[in-house]
């Protein structure tokens, strides 16, 4: 390209990778084994956005990622996440496990109540589906959170045992 800095060219090429990769089409194919995993996957492409976004990684039964599934995006302190449109692509893809990943603007990874609520919910509504939810990481300049490693992850045994009865009864 005649007239065009290498730089610009670079950026430009940048800037389609990225744009490929929020959409979803480009498997990444890398195994997670840790929060430390998926922080290294994610952060370059979500610590700096403005906004938050909520994303789905979708990971076979080897913990390789499958696909990387935008969600949705939200504002600099908030991110509307729906139950049925985050397992909508998981279904579709067969997916046998899934770790959630969504940034904190702010710089700050800890969860906050919300965080916590939602990913209880996401949980059960995977549990039902034979999706499991293997972690819920929350990215920020100052680090990560691992909702799994807190103890925040997993079901108690009352939540367990009504998603039995529900799956029992449903099948």
């Amino acid at each position: 390209m005649e007239g065009v800095s290498d730089a610009a060219v670079a950026d430009l090429v940048m800037r389609a990778y990225e744009i490929g990769h929020r959409r979803g089409e480009q498997p990444s194919g890398c195994r997670i084994r840790s929060s430390a995993d998926v922080r290294n996957l994610m952060r370059v492409r979500m610590v700096d956005l403005e906004v938050e976004h909520f994303v789905a990684l979708s990971l076979d039964a080897r913990h390789r990622v499958v696909r990387e599934h935008w969600i949705t995006k939200g504002t600099s302190t908030s991110c509307s996440v729906s139950v049925a449109d985050t397992f909508r692509e998981l279904v579709r893809c067969a997916a046998p496990y899934v770790i959630f990943v969504h940034n904190h603007p702010s710089g700050d990874p800890a969860p906050s109540s919300d965080d916590i609520t939602l990913t209880s919910r996401l949980s059960a509504a995977g549990e039902l589906m034979g999706i499991r939810v293997l972690d819920h990481v929350i990215l920020g300049r100052e680090g990560h959170s691992s909702l799994d490693e807190l103890g925040k992850l997993g079901l108690d045994r009352a939540t367990t045992g009504r998603v039995e009865q529900l799956r029992g009864a449903i099948w």
